[in-house]
């Protein structure tokens, strides 16, 4: 998936999840619904259903010894630990070479590649190397982070959270005491330092980060071979993608950094059956959910975001056919709302599924289980799971209201912020004009009104905002609900659009300046079904979020009750959650039925170009022209993409796979989509990373971009 404009985007997700948050084989038939119950009844949780994402507070040294006959000391960890990276603040990376030199995902180095393209360059579309080190080119604003110090504060933490009355005050004193704990080791340190929780609050650690501000580009492929097939072949596997981008950082002195800690490479790459270990920073995971909190995911949450991703797809694909401005910016857009798309659909497909919840609710039932069968944890913990369901209970009765009155961006059409807009100058206009805002006074005031319609407004991308909008709306609130007949009459999709442009009086330049002209009370006494959805609306939103808010704080209670449980019965033989945080999952090369016949645990280059030519050439099959013609010396039946049973999610794109004598050999760059399940069960039969081969990388840096002095350093040549 594409990174560029990921920073907004992700916060737009995100600001979606909050305001709503708040038998052994798994294709098993369940057509049957006479026969749903007996085989439902059946089923049980799996070993690794939480995932196999290790934190580096707990290295699991059993069970990599038991499972693979190999057993890391604290070193090993240690050194697999300072050569792993955090990439910015949205993919993972790592150390290659003792002179600073980093590698991450070619998707996660597109943003800085185009940031550092000079006047008539296009370096995403021509790709980049830098041929001697005075061409290397900083990015200014990137960062990578080095996980120096861990530190368990959890009793400093919980007392913190134990001393609190209520829920606020519980919620207050924790966050206190992580700044006060953060703000020490910072001062000791000299390092980032941050409290992180884990296990939903059942274990807390300090983690202290070295940052790294200068960072130069290298090398990175042209996006059309990093990111091959695109948005269809995104989450899938055959793959065939060199989804790989080189950087390097620099020390104070503005010298290539000098590191002890970082990966060899490996030109033999990795064999069947030997373990492997993929090691980054995840971002989130909700395996450790109650299933009240998964049912309202499913019901509620998601099939909402989903909604919100399938209109402004809709916006930014009919914008790509139809204007000629603003290309490259809009097919970086649809590629990330496309891949989240896909994890959303795939998301509520699996928690669909009756066979995945039954494991999830065998995993809860023989928690629960444990917990009330020693007096102490059922005193201390065991109402957590009932409270958690009567507050899920209360928000799936509120979201629906509060979804439909929120403005995400994502889905808001330009409409509703002018009305807002217009609003706010009405009530301003109320005051005396010593009293208002700047901006509404004397000499501003024309301006601030000129200002008030988009200097960039585009009526198509807005209507089909206001289709998808107005569906979303009807859906959440009905048909007969009284701000919808008002607002769209009876009607959906296009018509419900312009039946409300039609009666609006702010929809046009023309027609708002006219409407601008009336009083100050005239303007909030209007018709208008922009600005009466707004004036009816505020409130009950600010009372909605107040309560949602109250809720979701009183749910952290239980949730750290249920996490502190949790730690108390498994202990670390479970991982906790993705936090975005290091971590690193063990993992090997192998196959797995799909389609009615078997992916190979590997591709070749022979497999890229049969694609190509099936598909003419075509985007998003196409390639650029040196790789049209390849040279002779070029192997096309090197590895170049391969398959293992690695538990990643996002955030983890980059992360080295390394084998137990710490060499690369390959970098994680996917999962298929039978991995999106894994955001709340891992299913080891079928969830598979998808990564590009040290192999393939080599095969082409040696033979394609003839980047010699790249190829000199990753062998470790002069």
């Amino acid at each position: 998936m594409t990174l560029k404009n990921y920073k907004k985007l992700y916060f737009i997700l995100t600001t979606i999840i909050l305001t709503f948050a708040g038998c052994t084989a798994s294709n098993i038939s369940i057509n049957n619904s006479s026969n749903t119950a007996l085989i439902i009844d059946t089923v049980k949780a799996q070993k690794f259903d939480t995932g196999k994402m290790w934190t580096f507070d707990y290295p699991p040294f059993d069970y990599f010894s038991e499972t693979y006959g190999f057993r890391p000391t604290q070193q090993w960890f240690d050194d697999v630990r300072k050569a792993s990276l955090k990439f910015a603040n949205y993919c993972s990376a790592s150390f290659i070479s003792e002179n600073g030199l980093i590698m991450t995902n070619d998707h996660c180095g597109e943003t800085s590649v185009t940031q550092v393209s000079k006047e008539g360059e296009n370096l995403p579309e021509k790709g980049f190397y830098a041929e001697k080190l005075e061409d290397e080119r900083p990015v200014e604003g990137l960062f990578v982070e080095q996980l120096i110090l861990i530190k368990d504060v959890t009793r400093e933490v919980q007392d913190a959270i134990d001393a609190g009355k209520t829920s606020e005050e519980k919620s207050n004193n924790k966050a206190k005491k992580i700044a006060e704990i953060s703000s020490k080791y910072r001062a000791e340190t000299k390092l980032e330092c941050s409290v992180v929780s884990l296990y939903n609050g059942g274990k807390y650690s300090l983690y202290g980060v070295k940052r790294y501000n200068d960072v130069r580009l290298v090398f990175s492929p042209e996006t059309s071979v990093g990111f091959f097939g695109g948005d269809y072949d995104n989450f899938t596997y055959p793959r065939y993608n060199l989804d790989v981008t080189f950087f390097r950082v620099y020390d104070d002195s503005g010298k290539p950094l000098k590191t002890e800690n970082y990966f060899k490479w490996s030109e033999n790459g990795a064999y069947e059956g030997e373990p492997l270990f993929a090691v980054g920073n995840p971002g989130r995971t909700n395996r450790l959910k109650t299933i009240s909190q998964l049912e309202y995911f499913r019901d509620i949450a998601y099939p909402v975001t989903l909604s919100m991703l399938n209109g402004a797809i809709e916006a930014v694909k009919d914008r790509l056919e139809n204007e000629t401005e603003h290309k490259a910016e809009l097919r970086d857009n649809l590629q990330y709302l496309a891949n989240s798309q896909k994890v959303y659909a795939g998301m509520i497909t699996g928690l669909h599924d009756p066979y995945m919840m039954a494991r999830k609710k065998d995993f809860e039932k023989n928690f629960k289980a444990a917990v009330d069968a020693n007096p102490k944890l059922k005193n201390d913990y065991g109402d957590a799971w009932e409270n958690i369901a009567e507050i899920r209970a209360q928000l799936k009765k509120l979201t629906p209201t509060l979804s439909a009155y929120s403005l995400n961006p994502l889905l808001t059409s330009d409409y509703f912020n002018i009305a807002k807009e217009v609003i706010l100058l009405a009530k301003q206009l109320k005051l005396p004009e010593n009293e208002r805002l700047p901006e509404y006074q004397g000499e501003q005031l024309d301006s601030t009104k000129l200002k008030i319609f988009p200097k960039d407004f585009s009526k198509r991308k807005n209507d089909i905002l206001l289709r998808a909008h107005a569906d979303l709306i009807i859906s959440l609130l009905g048909n007969q609900n009284e701000l919808v007949q008002k607002l769209f009459g009876n009607k959906t999709g296009k018509a419900a659009a312009d039946y409300i442009l039609n009666n609006s009086k702010i929809d046009t330049k023309e027609s708002l300046a006219e409407f601008l002209k009336k009083s100050p009370d005239e303007i909030l006494n209007s018709d208008d079904p922009f600005i009466y959805f707004i004036l009816n609306t505020e409130d009950k939103l600010k009372e909605l979020r107040a309560k949602q808010n109250e809720l979701i704080t009183k749910e952290e209670t239980y949730n750290q009750k249920i996490g502190r449980a949790l730690f108390e019965v498994y202990g670390t033989s479970i991982p906790p959650d993705a936090t975005f945080t290091l971590r690193i999952s063990d993992g090997v090369i192998k196959d797995y039925d799909y389609n009615g016949t078997k992916a190979p645990t590997k591709t070749t280059f022979y497999g890229m170009y049969d694609r190509y030519y099936s598909f003419e050439g075509k985007n998003p099959w196409n390639l650029p022209d040196r790789w049209k013609n390849p040279p002779a010396e070029f192997d096309l039946s090197v590895p170049f993409n391969f398959i293992t049973t690695h538990d990643l999610t996002g955030g983890a794109s980059g992360s080295p796979v390394i084998n137990k004598n710490m060499e690369i050999v390959g970098i994680a760059f996917d999962g298929n989509i039978e991995s999106l399940n894994g955001d709340f069960l891992f299913d080891t039969k079928t969830n598979r990373s998808i990564n590009v081969a040290s192999q393939g990388m080599m095969e082409c840096l040696k033979d394609i971009y003839k980047a010699d002095r790249l190829v000199k350093e990753l062998k470790g040549t002069k």
